[in-house]
């Protein structure tokens, strides 16, 4: 009998590691920055909503649905869904994940220049909610998840599961970011005006 298994490429977990662990260093590193730059609102917008931080609600609410149509997506495509696929569901899916990480990126750029990483005690001496903690904490391991994401989608010779193991830690992260900002926000204050409508 032929030996089959030497004709396959062999499936590595070096990639992965790598991957993870490049991803804690990159969400470490935004963390510190966020906890040693001085918070200020030069250099964001509010895209013409009364505060930076309506302006994060609004489209951090678009994320969560790109987010989720990218779960819906994923499972289509994989069969787990429907019928077969359509062919431009793959595009589609790919078009809709790389505008919610421009999405994401705008909006963490907003969120820690302007807000930075908030941890003890705020400059008015009250102490900061464990949900903006969180919130922040999550939304820097949303970048090193990103980062584990992008390796998974080119890393062929990976073992098969880094691909759906990095997409499913990049949602989760994704969404309960969402929920800790924009999800809150609307159940405590109601869906932010925006002055043009």
């Amino acid at each position: 009998m032929a030996d089959h298994a030497g004709s396959r490429p062999r499936r590595s977990t070096a990639v992965p590691l790598a991957a993870f662990a490049a991803g804690a260093v990159v969400a470490v590193l935004l963390g510190v920055v966020g906890r040693v730059h001085d918070p200020t609102l030069a250099g964001t917008t509010d895209l013409g909503f009364r505060t930076v931080i309506e302006m994060k609600v609004a489209l951090s609410t678009v994320i969560g649905v790109l987010v989720v149509l990218q779960l819906v997506s994923t499972l289509w495509l994989y069969g787990r869904i429907g019928r077969r696929a359509p062919p431009w569901l793959g595009t589609a899916h790919r078009v809709s994940g790389t505008l919610a990480l421009l999405l994401a990126v705008f909006v963490g750029y907003s969120c820690l220049w302007a807000l930075g990483l908030e941890v003890g005690t705020l400059h008015t001496g009250e102490e900061v909610p464990l949900r903006a903690v969180v919130h922040g904490v999550l939304g820097c391991a949303v970048f090193g998840a990103v980062v584990v994401k992008l390796v998974a989608v080119r890393a062929h010779r990976s073992p098969g599961w880094f691909l759906p193991v990095a997409g499913g830690v990049l949602f989760s992260l994704l969404l309960a970011v969402v929920l800790t900002s924009a999800g809150w926000y609307v159940a405590a204050r109601g869906w932010p005006s925006h002055p043009g409508y």
